[in-house]
């Protein structure tokens, strides 16, 4: 049976980052806040769609390209979590713990950037 993208560690872990950043903009003091909980869900869905989109491609320019723009996401999410964390006092804490999940998959993205360049090279 071959791999797929839903295999991959950092896709998985895209996945569950997705269900904190529902939870955390689900909550009733954010939630009313549209632009940023919508900003904040469509970063997080473009790291696991990206992730997904690149496995898929079988052509290495393009799997990177794509693998690059989800590694991109991330930093965005942790930085919509400053803003959360800044003006919403009582999902600081949240906020916080969430933007160390977020680090992770960033660190498991770089890992596939890597990996793919190797075989790149081979």
């Amino acid at each position: 049976m071959s791999m797929t993208f839903e295999d991959l560690e950092s896709w998985q872990v895209a996945r569950k980052n997705v269900c904190s950043i529902y939870d955390l903009t689900r909550q009733s003091d954010i939630s009313r806040d549209f632009g940023l909980c919508s900003q904040l869900q469509r970063a997080g869905v473009s790291v696991m769609s990206n992730i997904a989109e690149g496995f898929e491609r079988t052509h290495l320019p393009e799997k990177l390209q794509l693998y690059n723009i989800a590694r991109g996401s991330p930093a965005e999410i942790r930085s919509l979590l400053y803003v959360i964390e800044d003006n919403f006092m009582s999902l600081a804490v949240a906020a916080s713990d969430l933007r160390d999940e977020i680090r992770s998959v960033g660190r498991l993205i770089s890992g596939l950037i890597r990996s793919t360049e190797d075989r790149k090279l081979q």
